[in-house]
């Protein structure tokens, strides 16, 4: 079962905005979706489950909804979409893990993203199931597990080989700024079997990002030349008007669809807007799917 979607990272808000900015953040994506040409294209919210990172993180991380929480406040807002959403795992005992993955699935979430422990700790730390491990204890109650690819990262071969043994069928990319990821999966499917749906990732990136610096620090990697060129390529982004910005988005985007079209990999698109969801996000995104759409 594959999901052959364009999914929308939605992000909870913080607790002390309120339910009713949550709604209006939701009927917001509806009146841009309509005004781009992208209403009833998205199929799936991702609603990534937030844990507290690194101090050094550039916007404060504040408490914020649960992601069930959440989705009942815009899911009647969003009509016809469905759920994905990213799960930590290493802080709920067996039991409570299964409670929530069961409640989550029946909230209407078709896909969940196991995740560990934030970048504060050691793989393996925390008290609750590894994610390698939930992909195979979960099998009979999620029916579409996922990962975290990130093609930059040294040794992610390997590891992405293990989680596919362990049961992973789909895998979302970390925003994706060079065409790394083609690399990555030519050599994957050159040197396995393993096909996993892929969720290509790519992210909008406003002006505000030179002053904030927030894309860049998601996907940093001290001392990876590899990541180094891609947030090199993010402050070029933020620094271009709308119409050079947005040709440079399309362009990787084509590169991108080019290499991994043809490895054998089901491929689905997830859309995030990292500062919030604009119009000019949107009209990035419609023109990328007019090169390519997995629902045509």
């Amino acid at each position: 079962m594959t999901l052959n979607t364009i999914a929308l990272e939605l992000v909870p808000p913080n607790v002390e905005r309120g339910r009713e900015y949550a709604a209006e953040e939701a009927r917001k994506v509806a009146r841009i979706s309509a005004e781009s040409g992208l209403d009833g294209r998205i199929k799936h919210v991702m609603i990534p489950g937030m844990i507290a990172e690194d101090d050094d993180r550039p916007v404060p991380m504040k408490p914020k909804l649960d992601v069930l929480d959440y989705w009942s406040i815009i899911k009647p807002e969003l009509p016809g979409l469905r759920g994905l959403c990213t799960q930590v795992t290493a802080f709920m005992d067996e039991a409570s893990l299964g409670q929530r993955l069961t409640t989550l699935g029946d909230a209407g979430f078709e896909g969940i993203v196991f995740v560990g422990v934030p970048r504060t700790m050691n793989d393996g730390e925390g008290s609750g199931v590894a994610p390698t491990d939930a992909l195979s204890i979960y099998e009979d109650v999620v029916a579409n597990r996922g990962v975290i690819l990130i093609p930059t990262r040294e040794g992610e071969r390997d590891r992405f080989d293990f989680k596919c043994k362990q049961g992973a069928n789909f895998a979302m990319t970390q925003l994706l700024y060079s065409d790394a990821i083609v690399g990555f999966l030519k050599d994957f499917a050159a040197t396995t079997d393993h096909r996993p749906e892929i969720l290509l990732s790519f992210g909008f990136v406003p002006k505000v990002e030179s002053r904030v610096g927030l894309i860049e620090w998601l996907i940093q990697d001290p001392g990876n030349p590899a990541v180094a060129e891609e947030q090199k390529f993010v402050r070029t982004l933020a620094s271009r008007d709308p119409a050079d910005k947005r040709q440079m988005m399309v362009d990787l985007y084509k590169r991108v669809i080019d290499g991994v079209a043809d490895l054998g990999f089901p491929l689905s698109i997830h859309f995030e807007a990292t500062y919030g969801v604009s119009g000019a996000a949107f009209e990035t995104f419609a023109e990328m799917l007019d090169y390519w759409s997995p629902d045509r």
